[in-house]
């Protein structure tokens, strides 16, 4: 595979302008709202001869991939209820057994997957493994969930979930198959997890603390609310929330600083990268520097101070997938930066932090859209194109 199949067209004015978030199951509905400027720099486009590429396979509806500590071996979910395992030193393959029943449909299904950092082994073994997906419940509803299992592997050959059990439930359940989030981030000290729970497409319940939709959540290990947490006074679910406010958050990560943050999709504009702290608003659904899919206005965060605006936002949005910040290894001009799976425009979006705030530094175009980007052990990127998508290494060119 050449490197100029993945990374050969380049941003150009009208993609810069064009329509974001598709209207697929997997992605959101379009908008045509006009360029925001907040990143306060032209955007310096990446020539794909900075890059080079090899695929490791195609994947059914991929949606999220980690690394098993330590190990050069990659998990990756499918959107229909199956995972899968790559060596990425030697490109075998195989599927991990004991999965959960999944609720498949528009954007639900299995999601994440993430392993304790503390677990670390040159060798599989047994480990602690997180698992999110769809969980249908009574009649028309349906909700997110987290269980905890055991990875278990024989040699690298064959691999299963043993034990798994639900250690946490979206709260209520409710109708509709969009806006799960399900994202699981290991916090540094290896105590806790957070997990972002979506507004389930309902909007007004991110504004109300006596459920779970909308929030980004704060737990123990075992999926109990952490002590410690800003509502604990008000009695379960709001002992869970550790922030609120928010709309359908696909990305949760860490920095090297120890701070969280999180990638979310905006309705028709407004996407938002969010510094997220112990008890704020974030002010969805009363505030986005987007509009509703129906034209409708929403107060841009100038007009609501009460309520945390983003570190940066994007209109027209870049429909992103999931990010982590870089480590420098093979990049040492982006350490500490932002990297972005975008899925409209398809391509790479580099961020740089500067404190509270942040701006974008640069876009690579794809020709397919990115749903999924991890960073591998010797710091290579590896991403997952979205839909029929292909397993992607990309290195220094």
């Amino acid at each position: 595979m050449t490197k100029t199949a993945i990374l050969a067209t380049l941003l150009t004015p009208c993609m810069l302008l064009s329509a974001s978030c598709s209207a697929e199951p997997s992605g959101e509905t379009g908008s045509t709202a006009a360029p925001a400027g907040d990143a306060g720099e032209p955007v310096s486009v990446l020539d794909s001869a900075d890059f080079a590429t090899r695929s490791f396979g195609t994947f059914d509806e991929p949606w999220a991939a980690a690394f098993a500590p330590g190990t050069a071996m990659l998990f990756v979910t499918e959107k229909s209820g199956t995972m899968k395992f790559v060596d990425t030193a030697t490109g075998r393959t195989g599927t991990v057994a004991g999965m959960p029943d999944v609720d498949y449909g528009g954007q639900g299904g299995l999601g994440d997957v993430a392993f304790l950092p503390s677990e670390s082994a040159d060798t599989l073994g047994s480990r602690t493994i997180y698992l999110t997906w769809a969980e249908a419940g009574e009649g028309d509803t349906r909700g997110a969930a987290l269980g905890k299992g055991t990875l278990a592997c024989d040699g690298a050959d064959a691999c299963a979930v043993e034990g798994l059990e639900v250690i946490w439930r979206q709260q209520p359940k409710v109708t509709g198959r969009g806006h799960y989030s399900h994202r699981i981030a290991i916090a540094p000290d290896g105590q806790h997890l957070f997990l972002s729970s979506g507004d389930r497409q309902k909007m007004e319940p991110a504004q109300d603390l006596s459920n779970t939709l909308g929030s980004v959540l704060r737990l123990t290990l075992d999926g109990a609310a952490a002590p410690g947490n800003p509502f604990a006074d008000r009695g379960s679910p709001s002992d869970q929330i550790w922030s609120y406010g928010h709309r359908n958050v696909l990305g949760l990560r860490f920095d090297a600083q120890g701070r969280l943050w999180d990638l979310e999709h905006g309705p028709a504009g407004g996407d938002e990268l969010n510094l997220v702290e112990r008890g704020v608003n974030y002010g969805w659904p009363v505030v986005s520097d987007g509009e509703h899919y129906n034209g409708d206005p929403i107060p841009a965060h100038a007009t609501r101070p009460e309520f945390r605006a983003p570190a940066i936002g994007w209109t027209p949005v870049i429909a992103p997938g999931d990010f982590l910040f870089y480590s420098g290894k093979l990049w040492p001009e982006w350490e500490g930066q932002a990297i972005i799976a975008a899925m409209k425009p398809a391509g790479i979006v580099r961020v740089a932090i500067d404190g509270e705030s942040a701006r974008e530094a640069a876009r690579v175009a794809s020709e397919n859209r990115i749903r999924e980007i991890v960073e591998g052990p010797d710091g290579a990127l590896w991403i997952l194109e979205d839909g029929s998508g292909r397993l992607i290494r990309v290195t220094p060119g």
